[in-house]
C-alpha cells in the first residue's frame, strides 16, 4: 500500500482553516506501538473507498493486522445495503481497520460491527463530549434540536478466509446545510465540545483496540466479554417499535426487546411470536 498523507497534498492543504488536514505523522506516534494493535496509519487525500483499497491491500499483502487508512475525502463510500455515503472534504472521520481475529470463532465474527460501533460511540462521547446512541446493527446517533440523527455509520467486510475490514464514516464539521438528507447530523450540530479529528480520530481507534481485545481474549464470547451487555446499554432500538425491513421484500412489525447471543435483533410481534433479525434495514416507528 503506497497512499500518500494527506499533509503531503500540496497548496490546498489550507484551503479550508475551519478544517485543517490530519497529521499523519502525529497519529502515528500516538498509536503505533510495538505491544499495540495498530500496525501502520496511512493517511490519504482522496479515495474512493477506504474498505476497497483495504481490502485490496490485504488481498496483495501489503496490509496485515492492525493496519488503519484514513481518507480526507471518499468518493465512493459505502455504508449498509449499498448506500452512499458522501461528505465534504476533511469533514468527518473517514476510516478502515484490518483484523485477523484468529483466536475468535468465524460464527462469532459478526460481532464485529457492533462492537465497533460500542467502541466509536465511547470513544466520541469521552474526545467530544457528545452522548451518543446505537441504532441496530452499526448506526451513531446523535441528538440535534431534541431529534435522533444518524451522524454514522459502520461496515464490515471479509478480506479473503482469515480478515476483516472493518469501515466507520463520521459526519464531524457538517453545517445544516451540508447534510446530506434531513434525516442526518453531526458532532458539531449535536454540541461537540471539539471537532478537531486528530484528538476524536485518536479516542475512537484506542477505544476501538481495548473494546477488540477484550472480546478476543473472552474467544469472541459476546457475554462474559461484557460487549452484549454493553451494547444493549446504549442501543436506542432496543425497547421501541420498529419495522423490519428483511429480505424478499418481507417487512416485521414488533417491538425490539434483546440482541441475542448472535447479534441478532429480536423482534417481538403482536402475534406472540419473538424472531430474530440478523439481517435488514430497521425503521425506528413513532409512538402513535
Amino acid at each position: 500500500m503506497t497512499p500518500r498523507d494527506a499533509a503531503d497534498a500540496g497548496g490546498s492543504r489550507w484551503s479550508d482553516l475551519d478544517r485543517p488536514p490530519l497529521n499523519a505523522s502525529a497519529l502515528r506516534r500516538a498509536l503505533v506501538r510495538e505491544s499495540g494493535l495498530w500496525s501502520q496509519v496511512d493517511v490519504v487525500q482522496r479515495t474512493g473507498s477506504t474498505n476497497s483499497d483495504l481490502v485490496a491491500a490485504a488481498s496483495a499483502g501489503k496490509a496485515g493486522e492492525g493496519a488503519v487508512l484514513v481518507a480526507e475525502e471518499q468518493t465512493a463510500g459505502r455504508g449498509r445495503l449499498d448506500r452512499q455515503w458522501t461528505a465534504p472534504p476533511r469533514s468527518g472521520l473517514f476510516f478502515s481497520v484490518l483484523l485477523t481475529p484468529s483466536e475468535v470463532p468465524v460464527a462469532r465474527w459478526g460481532w464485529l460491527p457492533l462492537l465497533t460501533g460500542v467502541a466509536v460511540a465511547a470513544g466520541l462521547s469521552r474526545a467530544a463530549g457528545v452522548d451518543t446512541a446505537l441504532k441496530w446493527p452499526n448506526d451513531l446517533l446523535v441528538t440535534v434540536g431534541g431529534e435522533e440523527r444518524k451522524a454514522g455509520g459502520i461496515l464490515a467486510e471479509r478480506a479473503g478466509e482469515d480478515a476483516v475490514v472493518v469501515g466507520v464514516g463520521v459526519n464531524v464539521s457538517l453545517s445544516a446545510d451540508e447534510l446530506p438528507v434531513p434525516q442526518a447530523g453531526s458532532l458539531a450540530l449535536a454540541g461537540a465540545v471539539t471537532t478537531d479529528r486528530d484528538p476524536l480520530l485518536r479516542g475512537v481507534l484506542r477505544s476501538l483496540e481495548e473494546w477488540y481485545g477484550r472480546w478476543r481474549t473472552a474467544g469472541g464470547d459476546p457475554a462474559a466479554s461484557g460487549l452484549q451487555e454493553t451494547y444493549a446499554a446504549g442501543c436506542a432500538t432496543l425497547g421501541r417499535t420498529v419495522r423490519a425491513e428483511l429480505p424478499g421484500n418481507r417487512s416485521l412489525v414488533g417491538e425490539a426487546v434483546a440482541v441475542d447471543g448472535d447479534g441478532r435483533l429480536v423482534i417481538a410481534t403482536e402475534a406472540g411470536v419473538q424472531e430474530p433479525v440478523g439481517a435488514g434495514d430497521i425503521v425506528h416507528l413513532r409512538p402513535v
